[in-house]
């Protein structure tokens, strides 16, 4: 069988940099890796099909499920790769001004956020709600750039609660230290934000310690990224889906290998070896795990309860009708 050849858009990851180096083969396939910012990958993905292989936004992805009908009909076909995982807790900022002193006052806020379908603002308001006493229509919100003007949503989204765009030429960041806005819910820092001390401020200021109560009590360890194929190449070539998932298995755990070696720091990080030993007693020694195995399986149908209760997909799904059936199987010997 002749080999294919496949472009790969995607971040520049230590879990994905073996198969951008090509230390690390897809069985049957060479690829071209294009290290792209997460944005762009998205954009380009999503609106011009550019790439055969690409990172992309969880809750973008389950949109275009929603869009189409099934996996079947959908442009693209996930694989349980988990380019990007992130506690979210710490992308809530509030003014300091707003009366906000837990996350319970919350309640009845003027609450800004980039779009509403971002993946991180879609985890956030499914913490609040259900670990925090805010439900989900007990805010107003407001979409727009975080620090540039004229951001819109990506898609149609049709919410059981109040949005409003801000106006075309502000930015939230800045209305949040002006106190135009209480709170912004986000995947990035508000550049308003001083880590020691101004009007912005985090919700939860041990953020390390009530990300791990929360992995304490949930077991989750939120998914923002998997990793899509477009549908006419899963199509011609069904078995590059396991393929894949095989590859970049082992590329990420050739990247945890590599940076738990104390023999020269992988990262610049000065505790780097104490912070992976303290994430893998808490999270267990395979903390970024791929697959849907029991902890994948709770995560992704937490998202995906989500997801469907703040509007932005009509049909609640099981994990196992998002992702290519061959990615979820393996071949043992």
């Amino acid at each position: 069988m002749s080999r294919i050849h496949m472009t790969f858009a995607c971040g520049d990851y230590d879990r994905t940099r073996a198969i951008a180096e090509g230390t690390v083969h897809v069985d049957g396939a060479d690829i071209t890796y294009l290290r792209l910012p997460v944005e762009e990958t998205f954009f380009r993905m999503l609106r011009h099909r550019e790439f055969d292989v690409a990172e992309m936004s969880l809750s973008t992805y389950v949109a275009t499920l929603d869009s189409a009908g099934s996996l079947e009909e959908s442009p693209f076909v996930a694989l349980p790769v988990y380019t990007s995982r992130f506690f979210r807790h710490g992308g809530i900022f509030i003014n300091t001004n707003a009366g906000i002193h837990g996350a319970e006052d919350m309640v009845g806020k003027r609450i800004g956020m980039p779009e509403m379908q971002l993946t991180a603002v879609v985890w956030q308001r499914g913490i609040l709600a259900d670990h925090h006493g805010v439900p989900l229509d007990s805010a107003t919100y407001f979409t727009g750039g975080e620090e540039t003007p004229g951001r819109v949503e990506k898609g149609r989204v049709d919410v059981p609660f109040i949005v409003r765009p801000i106006p075309e030429d502000r930015t939230l960041s800045r209305m949040l230290a002006d106190g135009e806005i209480d709170a912004i819910l986000a995947p990035r820092i508000p550049s308003t934000f001083d880590p020691a001390g101004g009007t912005v401020a985090r919700l939860f200021p041990n953020v390390k310690a009530t990300e791990q109560e929360y992995f304490q009590q949930t077991g989750i360890f939120p998914i923002m990224h998997v990793v899509v194929v477009r549908r006419d190449v899963y199509e011609r070539h069904p078995w590059v889906a396991q393929s894949l998932t095989k590859a970049l298995t082992i590329a990420k755990n050739e990247a945890i290998d590599r940076i738990y070696d104390a023999s020269a720091l992988q990262l610049m990080d000065p505790w780097l070896m104490v912070h992976l030993e303290q994430a893998r007693t808490l999270l267990g020694k395979d903390f970024w795990s791929y697959g849907l195995g029991p902890a994948e399986r709770l995560t992704t149908e937490t998202f995906l309860r989500y997801h469907h209760a703040q509007g932005l997909s009509r049909v609640l799904r099981a994990p196992e009708q998002i992702f290519a059936p061959e990615s979820l199987e393996s071949f043992v010997i």
